[in-house]
Formats: C-alpha cells, structure tokens, sequence
C-alpha cells in the first residue's frame, strides 16, 4: 500500500483530509502534515519521517500545496533521500479524491503518481469555458428535459 501525506501551509492539509472522507470514506495511512508560521524546513522534515515511521505501508506520496514553498522544498529533500516516495504539487480536492480511490485498486507508487498530476490538472474548470453554447462539453440538445 501507498501511503498518503497530504502537506500544506497553514491547516490546508487538514480540511483536504477531512473533506476527502466525506467523500471517499475515512481511510488508513493518510496524514495531514501542517506547516505552521512558527516552523521551519526541519520541522516539516520531522513530521514527514514521523508519518513514515508510523505507516505501515512501503511506499510514500506527498501532495504538496505550492511548488517552490516550505511544504514541497521539505518534501523534495525528504522524498530525494529515498526510492520510495514521490512528491506531487499542487494537491486540490480532486487529485486527492482520485489518488485515494486509485489506491484502494492497489495502485503502485507510479500510478499514484499520474493519477495525482491527471486528476489534479482536471479539476480545474471555468464556468465560462465549461458551459458555453460553442463548447464541446456542453450538449445543447434539450429534448426531452422537461426544464
């Protein structure tokens, strides 16, 4: 199994874990890593090897807020250390939902992975592109709606 480290600033990672479980269910060996304003690059550092020490799982993804911020720059050292964990940034509601429902099909590191940066990238969208009357995901063919 792949463990789950979701990092962030602040109490991000938190609300993402929880609300993932709203929608996902509560799952094993996923973890909320915060960084809080006190903090610094080693204690991220300690709290990333706390998770894996607790896990019991032998692979370890870390979805980071922000590419360049102390959760991820901790999170790449930590991660470049080892062969079996990967960071991801970015991490967004979608990308966490995917990745989880991924995992419990026993997907590998590697494919935990691609789901993340597929899943993440995919959830954004814009109204305004999304349902316009030229756009492809929009079917204007109404009949039989009785709205």
């Amino acid at each position: 199994m792949v463990a789950v480290i979701v990092a962030a600033h602040g109490h991000l990672a938190e609300g993402l874990v929880a609300s993932s479980a709203m929608i996902a269910g509560p799952q094993d060996d996923v973890v909320a890593v915060t960084f809080d304003p006190s903090e610094g690059p080693d204690d991220l550092l300690a709290k990333y090897a706390a998770a894996v020490e607790a896990s019991p799982s032998d692979q370890y993804l870390i979805l980071a807020d922000l590419f360049g911020g102390s959760p991820y720059n901790a999170a790449a050292r930590f991660a470049a250390a080892r062969d079996d964990a990967d960071v991801v940034t970015g991490v967004n509601l979608p990308m966490l939902v995917e990745v989880l429902g991924r995992r419990m099909l026993g997907g590998n590191l590697a494919e935990l992975v691609e789901v993340a940066s597929t899943a993440g990238a995919n959830g954004v969208k814009v109204l305004s592109q999304v349902f316009t009357p030229t756009s492809p995901d929009n079917d204007n063919d109404d009949e039989g709606d009785e709205l």
